[in-house]
């Protein structure tokens, strides 16, 4: 059987269509970012999900932490933004495509993942938030094959199910788990400036009820708040100690809008480590 293809939705418009400029892109940003001083094991990050002329930079802090470093998998978590039928949702693709080539999905990990959650197969979907992460882990990393997981909800406090089919692949191989976020959508700078600063002191503070008692906040519009819930848990039950964030501004500060009644996006990278 012909294996099945996820196009790119999203390249020529969210970033470069172009392989050459994508990586020079790419590169660009990475250069950009003095490596993180850390001898800790890295085994999650979380970045943002916006086009690359937004928050290219903020996530290249994020991914210059991974530059040399080997993993059996690489674990994404995004939101799923458009009309989820499921709590979870996964592709039927063998590979994902960018202008820099194919991934493989490492089916058998899609499966034994999703084995017991509520979860359905999509084609062709047309996930942003998944896809953006793609072309920086081809240019940092060598090798890898590809579990992607599209979530179908917001509940911060309803992600035990998630982080119990993940639980036991993070113990068994070496595994890297992304969880793909923006912060607060707010149609005032100031407004998610508070809000954002709201969420990376709680972060900061690695104390999962803290984080999602705001990310749980009437209020919150931080669209991947379920992915860094999981991911929080999941570290908790890894027995990961450590949380840096790294970068976080906003839509405002790239474009100079920063207006009251200006329509403003946050992002964030943060790295979560032993």
């Amino acid at each position: 059987m012909a294996s099945r293809v996820r196009p790119s939705a999203i390249a020529g418009s969210w970033y470069p269509g172009s392989p050459r400029e994508l990586l020079k892109t790419i590169q660009t940003y990475l250069d950009s970012v003095p490596p993180l001083a850390t001898n800790q094991e890295i085994t999650g990050i979380i970045s943002p999900h916006a086009g690359y002329a937004y928050s290219g930079q903020v996530a290249a802090h994020a991914y210059r932490c991974l530059q040399g470093l080997q993993f059996d998998t690489v674990i994404i978590l995004s939101p799923m933004h458009r009309m989820p039928f499921s709590l979870y949702h996964v592709s039927n693709a063998d590979y994902y495509e960018t202008p820099l080539g194919r991934i493989p999905v490492n089916r058998d990990l899609v499966k034994k993942i999703t084995a017991n959650l509520n979860c359905s197969e999509v084609e062709n979907d047309q996930e942003h938030s998944l896809e953006i992460q793609l072309p920086f882990l081809q240019v940092v990393l060598d090798d890898f094959d590809l579990v992607p997981i599209m979530i179908g909800h917001s509940q911060v406090y309803e992600v035990s199910d998630l982080v119990e089919a993940i639980l036991p692949v993070c113990k068994e191989m070496k595994t890297l788990v992304i969880a793909s976020s923006d912060l607060h959508h707010i149609a005032d700078y100031k407004a998610v400036v508070d809000a954002d600063q709201r969420v990376v002191d709680a972060l900061s503070t690695l104390n999962l009820n803290e984080v999602r008692q705001v990310l749980a906040r009437a209020d919150s519009s931080v669209c991947g708040r379920a992915a860094i819930s999981a991911l929080l848990e999941l570290s908790m039950k890894l027995g990961l100690s450590h949380l840096d964030v790294l970068d976080h501004r906003n839509s405002g500060d790239i474009t100079g809008n920063q207006g009251s009644g200006e329509y403003t996006v946050g992002y964030m990278s943060a790295v979560i480590s032993k």
